[in-house]
C-alpha cells in the first residue's frame, strides 16, 4: 500500500518542529538513547545502542513512509533533534504510536505536544482509525501523556523489554479517530 504522504510534510506546534527522520538523525538519535534513563523506558531499544543498528534502522525509514507502514517524526526544538515520533506497524486502518525524547526535555509539555500533532495526523492525514501504545507501568509519565491524549488504557501485561533484558509490566492503550474527533477541545 503507498502512502501517497509527502516526505516534505512538517508538523508544527506552538514550540516544535517535526519532519520526517532521515539517515543523517542516527547519530543525534544514538547520543540520546545512550542515556540509560531514555532507553530503559523503550521496551524494544538495545542498550547500549549500536550505532550501526541505528544508522541502518533509520535508513529504512524513508523507504516505510513511501510503503505507508511507518511514519517517523524528528521532533526538534529551535533547530535541535530532541527526540522521535512515530507511527508504525500499520496494518489496513490500525497503527501504532511511540515516542522518546531527550532527557534534559522532559517535564515540560513536549512529548504532549509532539504526540498530540502525531495522533492528529494519524487520524487526519493517513486516515487511521485506531491508535494502539503502551508504556512500561514504572514510566508514570508516559501514562500521563496518553491519558491527556484521551488513550483509554487497555491490558496490562508481562512482555519482554530488550532495553532491560527482563520481562517488566506493561500497559496498552488504543485510541479511535472517532473519540480523537469528538473531544471538546477538537477543532475538526
Amino acid at each position: 500500500m503507498k502512502s501517497g504522504l509527502s516526505r516534505s510534510v512538517r508538523l508544527r506546534t506552538d514550540r516544535l518542529v517535526l519532519r520526517p527522520t532521515t539517515p543523517a538523525d542516527a547519530s543525534r538519535a544514538f547520543e540520546i538513547q545512550s542515556d540509560w534513563d531514555v532507553t530503559r523506558m523503550l521496551r524494544m531499544a538495545q542498550f547500549p545502542p549500536d550505532l550501526d543498528d541505528m544508522t541502518g534502522w533509520f535508513s529504512e525509514h524513508p523507504r516505510e513512509w513511501l510503503a505507508g507502514t511507518a511514519f517517523r517524526f524528528a521532533v526538534e526544538r529551535a533547530g535541535r533533534m530532541i527526540g522521535l515520533v512515530d507511527l508504525d506497524e500499520i496494518d489496513g486502518d490500525e497503527g501504532e504510536l511511540g515516542y522518546w525524547l531527550e532527557k534534559p526535555s522532559w517535564g515540560q509539555g513536549y512529548a504532549f505536544e509532539a504526540a498530540e500533532a502525531v495522533v492528529d495526523f494519524a487520524f487526519c492525514q493517513v486516515r487511521l482509525s485506531t491508535l494502539r501504545t503502551g508504556h512500561a507501568a514504572d514510566n508514570l509519565a508516559s501514562g500521563k501523556v496518553l491519558l491527556k491524549l484521551d488513550f483509554r488504557p487497555q491490558l496490562s501485561m508481562r512482555k519482554d523489554s530488550r532495553s532491560r533484558g527482563e520481562e517488566i509490566l506493561h500497559q496498552s492503550y488504543s485510541l479511535t479517530s472517532e473519540a480523537w474527533c469528538s473531544r471538546p477541545d477538537a477543532d475538526r
